[in-house]
């Protein structure tokens, strides 16, 4: 993957991995840009995108939703992926994608994706809200939690979550006092960047698995879902993972990560599913349904639909 930093390097790295005329994917509110484009795509999310024959190349712009229509893009062509990313949810690092109706319910899935760039610019991020600039940031702190954990964990992967928990306990508290923090930004960024790395190298585990039945079930925000999911799934897992929690705490400086996730999730307005508008009577299929997701079975400690009913009862 070719990472550079700063919108200015989007032409020369587009030159440098030979895309001339690419499919752009990008809400209109990225017009301004004026990026190059021999197509566009501004359905965020969709589930009928077509490349045409022309097309040498696709780059997004935008969220998680964007580049995941994109990678589906990407995917289905067999066409270069670059994207451009506007939040943190690092989705920019991972081949897999879930393909969402403009209603944003998951209506599919799959992986493939050829992730040949990513040009990151914090200027980009300066006017992202206040609850996304949160959710997104939280998830990427739930890459780096996982990471550390997950069935596939390695060396090089727990390095960069560290760098990203770091990263983004310290800085995601200055972005939500002043979103218009351009130092915190772009340490923020760089956090999530560090995050996206982890997570490519690692894998979900069952945080992970929760916010995507949710998301995907009730088209809410996956970072909200996962600043809500992450401490129960780390209170799960402290008797199989205590020592990689205790590092992840280590490095957002404090010997109780699980209360300092919770701090910042309060801090960026997430508190209870139900303010979501989650029904109390269906958290019995919800689980049934988060027991049967990949990051449930790469998890440390094997979570029954039972057990995950109560962890969502908690967070209720």
């Amino acid at each position: 993957m070719i990472v550079r930093w700063g919108l200015s390097a989007l032409p020369g790295l587009l030159e440098e991995l030979r895309i001339a005329r690419p499919l752009l994917v990008a809400s209109p509110r990225w017009d301004r840009l004026g990026l190059p484009a021999a197509a566009r795509c501004s359905e965020i999310p969709s589930h009928r995108i077509v490349v045409d024959a022309a097309v040498d190349g696709i780059l997004a712009v935008g969220g998680g939703s964007a580049i995941d229509t994109a990678k589906a893009a990407s995917a289905g062509s067999g066409r270069p992926l670059v994207s451009v990313p506007t939040t943190y949810s690092g989705a920019e690092w991972t081949s897999f994608f879930g393909v969402r109706d403009p209603s944003r319910r998951i209506v599919g899935g799959g992986g493939g994706a050829r992730l040949a760039g990513i040009v990151y610019d914090p200027e980009l991020t300066l006017d992202l809200p206040r609850a996304e600039s949160g959710g997104t940031a939280l998830n990427a702190l739930a890459h780096c939690a996982e990471a550390l954990y997950v069935a596939g964990r390695n060396d090089p992967a727990d390095r960069e979550a560290i760098a990203g928990a770091r990263l983004v306990s310290e800085w995601l508290p200055r972005v939500l006092d002043d979103g218009s923090d351009r130092e915190a930004r772009t340490h923020l960024l760089d956090g999530a960047m560090h995050a996206g790395a982890a997570l490519a190298g690692s894998g979900l585990a069952l945080g992970h698995a929760m916010a995507q039945v949710l998301g995907g079930r009730y088209g809410l925000p996956h970072g909200a879902m996962n600043a809500l999911c992450l401490p129960p799934a780390l209170r799960f897992n402290l008797p199989g993972a205590g020592a990689e929690i205790a590092r992840f705490g280590e490095a957002m400086g404090t010997d109780d990560p699980i209360r300092r996730v919770e701090e910042l999730a309060a801090l960026a307005g997430f508190r209870r599913l139900r303010d979501f508008g989650v029904p109390e009577e269906e958290l019995d299929e919800v689980a049934a349904a988060i027991a049967e997701r990949p990051g449930t079975h790469a998890n440390p400690r094997p979570a029954s639909a039972a057990q995950i009913v109560e962890l969502l009862r908690s967070i209720w």
